[in-house]
């Protein structure tokens, strides 16, 4: 059966609480403590998570990067769309390097400046550096001194969801907005479209702002007129 492609995107407003662990519970359970304690970190250990597409590494560091935020902490991110990287900021506690594997060549000198800095205890107090990618460090097509350090701390890798993980996250998403989805719905959405975590979530953002505009229950006929009108 030929599945459709879709963009990747995200669920709104990622957190930690909300992230489906799955077979991922020890790296969750790392990045708690470690968020927990990112306003005066005891010990900072670089971090680094990898994993295929899908598997919740942009959830987790945009997770972690609003929890610094709420706690009042700044920091320091780095992701591939941005072409022109700031110098390190002192005032950070810490630093998040996103989707590692497509730098830049300026991109990758950013990011050892900072995790330089970062771990260097005559800029200040160390700060912990979070990063993930889609492959293990000694896989990653980066410069030597910045794949190397990447591989200093924890490394994690991230697993994909059973299928019923799939299936609790989408439930769970379509609760917070509103939506109930019923059993052929979920199975034809696993059946029909991409299948990680981002592409689904994005298709229940699209089903859920043309149920509202249509005022129409979620059933697989609503979802096949809106394909068909888009």
């Amino acid at each position: 059966m030929k599945q459709l492609a879709l963009d990747i995107g995200l669920a709104s407003g990622p957190t930690l609480e909300n992230f489906h662990a799955g077979s991922n519970a020890q790296a969750l359970q790392h990045l708690r403590l470690a968020v927990g304690e990112a306003g005066a970190p005891r010990s900072p250990v670089p971090t680094y998570l990898w994993g295929e597409a899908g598997t919740g590494k942009s959830h987790l560091l945009r997770a972690v990067y609003e929890g610094l935020r709420a706690q009042g902490a700044r920091a320091g991110w780095l992701d591939p769309s941005m072409r022109w990287p700031t110098a390190f900021d002192d005032r950070w506690s810490a630093v998040l390097l996103h989707d590692v594997h497509r730098y830049s060549e300026a991109q990758q000198a950013a990011a050892f400046n900072w995790f330089i800095n970062a771990i260097d205890p005559a800029v200040g107090s160390p700060r912990w550096v979070l990063a993930c990618g889609e492959m293990p460090p000694a896989d990653l097509p980066l410069r030597d001194d910045l794949r190397t350090r990447l591989a200093w701390g924890h490394v994690f890798q991230l697993q994909p969801l059973a299928e019923d993980g799939r299936r609790a996250v989408l439930r769970r998403q379509a609760h917070e907005r509103g939506l109930v989805l019923t059993d052929d719905v979920v199975d034809y959405m696993l059946s029909h479209f991409s299948r990680d975590l981002g592409s689904l979530s994005q298709l229940l953002d699209r089903l859920d702002g043309y149920a509202l505009r249509t005022q129409r229950a979620v059933t697989i006929p609503l979802l096949k007129t809106m394909l068909q009108g888009e």
